[in-house]
């Protein structure tokens, strides 16, 4: 049974190949094995790297990379403790714009070497920049002056996918996109998503084949009727155990002679093995307690009290626009919460020790997530709100808990209103978003790196939005994954990743069919235990 080689392009930090990389093979071995990671952007990349280190010593983590994240001290010289497995790391993740450097100067001769020497058990993975194709992206190019999507290189980054898979011809790939993808075309004429499939078959040129399959288990019935729709290709995220409502472009490809007499649905039937619920707080709960810091004034542990019991007060006796019921029990709920807050003899720090998760928690993923030996959690830090802000955090926690959602910006009363012009236009009616302890999180995105308010923590006690460790629980990401890079560039990579836990899920339906080279695609039972970098 072989090891599979798999080359991961636009890796972001590496949720694709994180999850990849902990399918277990036979006889102890890893099923798959990241051969190379590309990815542009700087402090992504650092990301990748570090991991790729990490990912060399075969689950067992160094001391001093534990040293590193219980203590908090300064980033060792990862070079001088080790420089052999630092010196395949840095061969292992390139730092490389694609389509910019010509692939003749390096990347070919590393493809055909990575095909060479895996005998041609190669996966490609990974998926081209989302901004072109997102429905926020899109609205934005319209406001540019001038803009014209056919001139607008994002749009065409796939075709470096195509090219590579053409040169890699890998035995399946993985490509995975926003949702955006479906609706996106070129100055309104032929939509993109059609060509994509079009390119991703190989029907045009004269190298693989591949038959492409969809993993949504609701589409399975209509799969077996013939090619799957392009609606068939998208994955909801919360279907498979991730604690977020996350739909995605995946499409997945096999080789046409390794596809041959496999059901289109053979995939999507392993993926359904997962149908694990996950929200929230199975996620949140349990973790260190924080309070959200001040970004104005003095930003002391005091003075953050002060500031929360006056919101709260206020709040309690604000009248909202719900009917009298609703309004009692907001009310009555606010108070207790005031009072609660009040009894507290201690004030959380913005960065507490501890790392702990909520005991319900699904098993699997609490095994995925939790590292025994963190004593302390990395990347979870709270950035600063502004005082006005927290009064407006704690009356959407308390709404979310009382009504069973997160207010609109016409359920907040006029005392809390924004100074915003577009306040009342409905442009901006979910500009406070709590996030609800009962159910899977919104879509993480990039924007969480510009402001909290869409990600505002479901604990009215805490009175702050998310922290990055946070977001990347919601993510998936383990807690023993370190993003680097400065608060903003950490949110950044969480929000454009693949949760990892997912891309597990895909990885091992997809090893399964593999090994069985389609002789038998009955599901098999999920026997193995969770297991990943850590």
């Amino acid at each position: 049974m072989p090891t599979y080689s798999v080359v991961d392009i636009f890796a972001g930090p590496g949720g694709l190949a994180e999850g990849f990389s902990s399918v277990p093979g036979a006889e102890g071995k890893r099923a798959f094995k990241i051969a190379l990671s590309i990815e542009k952007e700087t402090a992504a990349y650092s990301t990748l790297r570090l991991r790729s280190f990490l990912r060399q010593f075969d689950g067992n983590l160094p001391d001093s990379y534990y040293n590193l994240i219980n203590s908090g001290k300064d980033e060792p010289d990862w070079a001088a403790l080790d420089p052999e497995r630092w010196k395949a790391a840095c061969e292992d993740a390139w730092q490389l714009e694609l389509g910019k450097e010509h692939p003749e100067l390096r990347l070919n001769a590393r493809l055909d070497s990575i095909r060479s020497q895996s005998d041609g058990n190669v996966i490609l993975i990974g998926g081209p920049p989302c901004q072109a194709y997102s429905l926020a992206g899109r609205s934005r190019n319209l406001g540019k002056e001038g803009y014209v999507a056919s001139e607008d290189e994002k749009h065409f980054l796939y075709q470096e996918y195509i090219r590579i898979l053409d040169r890699l011809r890998p035995v399946a790939f993985v490509m995975e996109n926003v949702k955006g993808m479906l609706s996106s075309s070129v100055d309104g004429e032929s939509r993109i998503f059609d060509q994509v499939l079009h390119d991703l078959r190989g029907e045009t040129r004269g190298g693989e084949r591949y038959r492409l399959i969809a993993l949504d288990p609701r589409s399975r019935k209509q799969l077996d009727l013939g090619e799957p729709r392009a609606s068939d290709f998208i994955v909801r995220a919360e279907d498979f155990g991730v604690p977020q409502a996350r739909h995605r472009v995946i499409v997945v490809g096999l080789r046409s002679d390794l596809a041959a007499n496999l059901p289109d649905s053979a995939l999507a039937d392993r993926m359904v093995r997962h149908n694990l619920t996950a929200t929230v707080g199975n996620v949140l709960t349990g973790m260190p307690r924080l309070r959200s810091g001040l970004s104005q004034g003095i930003d002391g542990r005091q003075e953050w009290r002060e500031i929360v019991e006056a919101a709260m007060a206020f709040v309690a006796e604000l009248e909202t626009n719900l009917p009298d019921d609703l309004q009692t029990r907001f009310a009555d709920r606010a108070a207790t919460y005031d009072d609660i807050f009040r009894r507290q003899n201690d004030v959380p720090c913005r960065k507490a020790h501890g790392a702990g998760i909520s005991p319900s928690c699904p098993a699997d993923l609490r095994d995925w997530l939790i590292d025994p030996k963190l004593t302390d959690l990395p990347n979870h830090e709270t950035r600063g709100h502004m005082a006005s802000d927290l009064a407006r955090y704690f009356f959407a926690a308390v709404f979310a808990e009382v009504v069973g959602r997160s207010p609109k910006a016409a359920d907040f009363p006029e005392e809390l209103a924004p100074d915003h012009e577009n306040w009342t236009s409905g442009k901006f009616a979910d500009r406070f978003r709590v996030q609800r302890s009962g159910s899977p999180s919104t879509t993480v995105t990039s924007h969480i790196s510009k402001d909290g308010h869409y990600f505002i923590h479901p604990d009215p006690l805490q009175c702050r939005s998310l922290t990055v460790r946070e977001a990347a629980r919601l993510q998936t990401f383990p807690d023993n994954y370190l993003f680097k890079g400065n608060r903003t560039q950490q949110y950044v990579q969480v929000g454009n990743a693949v949760p990892p836990l997912l891309a597990r899920w895909i990885g091992e339906a997809l090893f399964a069919i593999l090994t069985a080279r389609c002789a038998d695609v009955a599901a098999p039972k999920l026997e193995t235990r969770l297991s990943r970098v850590g």
